[in-house]
């Protein structure tokens, strides 16, 4: 499929993805048509794939002497982050920017929410302000989807609760991608609270579509019943699925949506489920470790694994910068449509 690069300096291309780099896929003939990105549940594997190699496309952007391409230029994208965030609100920013797109964050702590203003309200006043994008981190699972019904803004998820973080899910599978060369027929185990991980959601659903089989491992009470019936393994000692595991996503425990004590201490939970050294000589030599961030050293795992050879986790920052930019140029097409 012959297309237009999206990084090109002069390109006003909008939503051609390029040609499919993923060896055990045919190039994706289905061009994108969404206006939003609300979650990887509702994503064709080709809808996927695109949105990766237009990333793709996007990475060497980040080590040009000049940062900067024109395809949003004109454009204007609003962060509304109701959570603290440090990766992904920087990073939407940074692609923004990058696309030539204006940009403004919002604080809720300091908005007239706090006098009284729904939601919706606040979001409507933004959008006619100009907003053509708003990038949504809220605590509720759905916000995001809820705004997509009131606004003509494209709307993005940057996570709602533990229900998804689609372009963190995304990001995770550019870094598996690029460092095995495929993503069907690897086996990758997500460890720790699975319960609470919008990530594992966004992955389980990325991973299972593109080919990969998918274990989960954790406490009894941190991994949620029915997994199996996502087409997910399930397994509650590590010992049992690392010297299967071509990659581990090592997923952070979640203190601030859990309700009472669901192990009995930090320090149980690292002796069991901590990635160490010598937990990683158990795994096949070339083992693929992420962790989506931000990483806790010592409690999911050792400084000497997160710093090790195995580790890909700057990558994955690396790759979320990339992944951002493509999501909004892929959704600049459909900026003016209405719902």
């Amino acid at each position: 499929m012959t297309t237009t690069s999206p990084v090109a300096p002069d390109s006003d291309s909008r939503a051609t993805a390029p040609a499919d780099s993923d060896a055990d896929s045919e190039p994706s003939s289905t061009a994108w048509t969404r206006k939003h990105l609300l979650g990887l549940e509702e994503l064709s594997r080709d809808e996927i794939i695109a949105i990766l190699d237009t990333a793709e496309s996007f990475a060497e952007v980040s080590d040009r002497s000049r940062k900067k391409v024109p395809a949003l230029q004109g454009r204007i994208v609003f962060n509304l982050f109701f959570e603290n965030s440090t990766r992904t609100r920087t990073s939407f920013s940074l692609a923004a920017k990058r696309l030539s797109a204006d940009t403004q964050d919002f604080t809720a702590s300091v908005s007239s929410l706090s006098k009284g203003e729904t939601f919706i309200d606040t979001a409507k006043n933004i959008e006619a302000m100009g907003a053509d994008v708003m990038v949504v981190r809220h605590p509720t699972p759905g916000a995001p989807h809820l705004l997509a019904q009131h606004v003509s803004s494209s709307i993005i998820n940057a996570g709602d609760g533990a229900h998804e973080h689609p372009t963190q899910g995304l990001l995770d599978l550019m870094t598996i991608r690029q460092a095995k060369g495929r993503i069907e027929g690897l086996t990758v185990g997500l460890v720790g609270d699975i319960a609470h991980s919008r990530v594992a959601r966004s992955n389980i659903q990325g991973l299972l579509k593109l080919g990969a089989k998918v274990v989960v491992c954790g406490p009894p009470t941190l991994v949620p019943r029915g997994m199996e019936r996502l087409g997910c393994e399930v397994a509650y000692r590590l010992e049992d699925v690392l010297p299967r595991c071509d990659v581990v996503n090592v997923l952070r425990i979640h203190f601030e949506r859990q309700q009472g004590g669901l192990f009995p201490s930090v320090g149980e939970y690292s002796q069991f489920y901590m990635m160490t050294q010598d937990r990683v000589r158990m795994a096949k030599p070339d083992l693929l470790l992420l962790a989506p961030g931000p990483i806790n050293r010592g409690v999911e795992l050792t400084p000497e694994v997160a710093d090790g050879v195995n580790s890909a986790i700057l990558q994955q920052v690396k790759n979320g910068l990339a992944v951002r930019m493509a999501v909004l140029y892929l959704l600049s097409g459909k900026m003016d449509a209405r719902p």
